[in-house]
């Protein structure tokens, strides 16, 4: 997938200087996606919609935006290679297309899957909201075509709790920030202030709401989450501004439910080390 972003990314271009994120702007160039159901790609032109109701979906659907991209494997609802481009912006975390999730996969069983079918598509310049029905309930993700914030929601509406597994793309591990003691996931690259490479430091969290962690390795964790919770993701100053964390939202959850305002940024953390041991 890293190569079908590569082809599809915006051309290499100076950046003077790297400014932190803000609480609301994610880019600052502005996204667009692209989506691919069934074999056709729909780029809505811009202000416009483009929408789906009770499609029958085989294989996956790819969705490819100016600053991340991933695909929705129907087969398990999970999602694979979750890609952010490093396409010119003052918010980029890295210079070319880089895997930061290997999959997002949610453990459903053929009961759970079983007449999958994509309930609703929603399109709209740099979001995408996707709702996949099923005999036993509902899957949603909503995603955002940022470089950086948070950008990207799975939620889930069966009657049992669901079991998630994370797995970092390669390069990638989680570490607990020494300013925060919190566990983020990165590259360890030190942001530079800049220049053509110039970017910030790549630095995400797993944002869950109603979720309790079970397992973490270096490069993996997985997931419990009720009814109605979500497993959400932010990249960026929101991974590591100190905040209490997410709401226990169980309707209508935003991608981007975060704290509003002015909240204290530490500094990125020199030289992070994947953690050692499992933990929890």
């Amino acid at each position: 997938m890293a190569t079908a972003i590569a082809l599809g990314a915006v051309a290499a271009a100076a950046l003077v200087g790297v400014s932190p994120a803000n609480a609301s702007g994610k880019t600052s160039t502005g996204g667009d996606y692209a989506v691919t159901v069934n074999g056709a790609t729909t780029n809505p032109a811009v202000g416009r919609d483009f929408k789906l109701k009770d499609v029958a979906v085989t294989g996956t659907i790819a969705v490819r935006g100016k600053h991340n991209g991933f695909d929705i494997r129907i087969a398990d609802l999970g999602v694979y290679d979750y890609t952010l481009t490093g396409a010119p912006d003052t918010q980029r975390m890295v210079t070319k297309p880089t895997v930061v999730f290997a999959s997002k996969v949610p453990s459903l069983t053929a009961a759970q899957l079983a007449g999958t079918k994509l309930s609703s598509l929603e399109v709209r310049d740099d979001t995408l909201v996707a709702i996949f029905g099923t005999g036993a309930g509902k899957f949603k993700i909503q995603a955002k075509d940022g470089a950086q914030g948070g950008i990207f929601q799975m939620e889930t509406e069966f009657a049992q709790p669901v079991t998630f597994t994370h797995t970092l793309g390669a390069g990638l591990f989680y570490f607990t920030n020494p300013y925060t003691g919190k566990i983020n996931f990165g590259d360890g690259v030190a942001a530079v202030s800049s220049g053509s490479d110039a970017h910030q430091m790549l630095l995400g969290k797993d944002s869950p709401q109603v979720a309790t962690k079970t397992s973490q390795t270096a490069t993996t964790t997985t997931w419990t989450v009720q009814p109605g919770g979500r497993m959400g993701g932010v990249l960026g100053e929101d991974a590591v501004e100190l905040s209490q964390g997410a709401t226990n939202c169980t309707s209508d959850c935003q991608a981007q439910n975060q704290v509003r305002g002015s909240l204290p940024v530490p500094p990125d953390p020199v030289d992070p080390q994947p953690l050692r041991v499992a933990t929890r």
